[in-house]
């Protein structure tokens, strides 16, 4: 049998434990968001956006950079015709060869850049000769910084710091070098361009940056919580195996004095049956020695408190079971719980040590997550054995204080805990929200040892 949970509506609690755990971790700003969205891997062939959540976002880079092509590509040639007399050629070439290859840096802008800077510098030589190019921009004309802010922006968003960088270099060197020749009468733009594209590669290389960090900060808090969910397992496991050591050492105990004590109880034994008790003792002394190292070894960590929840003292103490559950009911009570106790008669003392310890430690660990998760709500326990199984079930109401929330502090122990031990008899767990806002466990614990083999019937089938 396993421990699925038929028929469970979990979307409200998951609902909820979403909330909190935002709360929890802070809820992202609109800037982290945006970082998100424009995150793109360095040097992938991706479009930009490509990784955005929503259509509309992943379209979005498409439509801004077409509506640039689409005004930019029309001005340039008509500014290169008209102002600077450029010839209707030249300027429908340059004009193509400037903007066009603005569609190229969505998916490869380093690629685009090389383009763009040889078409702007082949631009700034043709324009030296023009006839109208005194008392105008040179080398940079104002479409031509548009346009080249617009890469700029793409690369910033895709490229490493030490390309920006040695773009952002590039192009106050060719500026320069373009300087040397400046025409007479016109108004040097490289310094305007060389600012405004440094700007530009800062505020988008530190988006990228942005959402890089918070990519690897989700990623890490991922890897966190597998490695909390899987230190929670196994620590509830050790739990459980120093546990289940009283109940299996109590029975090798009986098994070794029987074993021991059967020559003298029986008299008149042969030899070879001597013997057969005597090795049948020693083995289960050998046992329980194994069991003693074995648990020295889980016990070692809740020495210091890691791995036990009733401390040091707790793993001397005899294990508790459905006979002790009207202590805990009542100390949960006495911390300002109201807790109803429904326990069957001749309950305690009716299943087997592993079943009665799980039945216990299912209502303790729910009676905690009520205390923890819905203080003050009103909560009933019942526990109720039959001749196949024992049926524990802890349901609760609403929390008096309607603001609060699932705490997303906790360790995880509760369910866990719960979901182990049902699997350890081999019984089902059943857990759930309510329709008025409270919670329930229910838990069946089957009375027989799900390992044993089915007797045969006479016929053999």
């Amino acid at each position: 049998m396993t421990d699925e949970l038929p028929n469970r509506p979990r979307g409200r609690t998951r609902a909820r434990v979403r909330t909190s755990a935002a709360v929890g971790a802070g809820v992202p700003g609109p800037l982290t968001r945006l970082a998100l969205v424009l995150r793109t891997p360095a040097g992938a062939a991706q479009p930009l956006f490509a990784q955005a959540p929503k259509r509309w976002q992943r379209a979005m880079p498409f439509l801004v950079v077409g509506v640039f092509v689409v005004t930019l590509l029309p001005v340039t040639i008509t500014v290169l015709a008209d102002d600077y007399g450029v010839g209707g050629g030249w300027a429908g070439a340059l004009g193509v060869a400037q903007t066009v290859p603005l569609l190229l840096a969505l998916t490869r802008p380093l690629h685009a850049w090389i383009v763009v800077l040889a078409a702007d510098v082949a631009a700034a030589v043709l324009l030296m000769g023009a006839d109208q190019v005194a008392g105008h921009s040179w080398p940079w004309p104002p479409m031509t910084i548009v346009g080249y802010l617009v890469l700029m922006a793409c690369l910033g968003l895709r490229e490493p710091v030490r390309t920006l960088v040695g773009v952002w270099l590039v192009t106050g060197v060719v500026g320069t070098v373009l300087g040397f020749s400046q025409p007479a009468g016109v108004m040097n733009t490289n310094a305007l361009l060389f600012v405004l594209g440094g700007v530009m590669l800062v505020l988008t290389g530190a988006l990228r940056g942005l959402g890089d960090a918070q990519q690897r900060v989700a990623e890490q808090e991922s890897i966190s919580e597998a490695e909390r969910s899987r230190r929670t397992l196994l620590e509830e496991r050790a739990r459980i195996a120093r546990e289940l050591h009283d109940v299996v050492a109590h029975h090798m105990s009986v098994i070794t004095v029987q074993a021991d004590s059967a020559p003298y109880r029986v008299p008149g034994m042969s030899e070879p049956v001597r013997e057969e008790f005597a090795a049948i003792a020693a083995s289960a002394r050998e046992s329980l020695g194994e069991m003693r190292r074995l648990l020295t070894v889980l016990r070692g960590d809740g020495a210091n408190g890691a791995g036990t929840a009733d401390g040091a003292d707790g793993t001397r103490a005899p294990q508790p079971g459905i006979d002790r559950l009207q202590q805990l009911v009542e100390a949960t009570v006495r911390a300002g719980q109201p807790v109803e106790l429904s326990l069957a008669a001749g309950a305690a003392g009716a299943a087997p040590p592993a079943v009665d310890l799980s039945a216990y430690r299912i209502v303790q660990e729910a009676l905690a997550n009520v205390v923890r998760h819905a203080p003050g709500a009103p909560t009933r326990v019942s526990v109720t054995v039959d001749e196949d199984e024992v049926l524990v079930l802890v349901v609760n109401g609403p929390a008096r204080d309607a603001v609060v929330e699932l705490e997303s502090s906790g360790t995880g122990h509760g369910l866990v805990g719960m979901r182990e031990r049902v699997r350890l008899t081999g019984g089902t767990l059943d857990t759930g929200p309510l329709p008025d806002g409270g919670f329930r466990v229910a838990a069946r614990l089957p009375l027989s040892d799900p390992t044993e083999p089915t007797p045969m019937n006479e016929d053999g089938s």
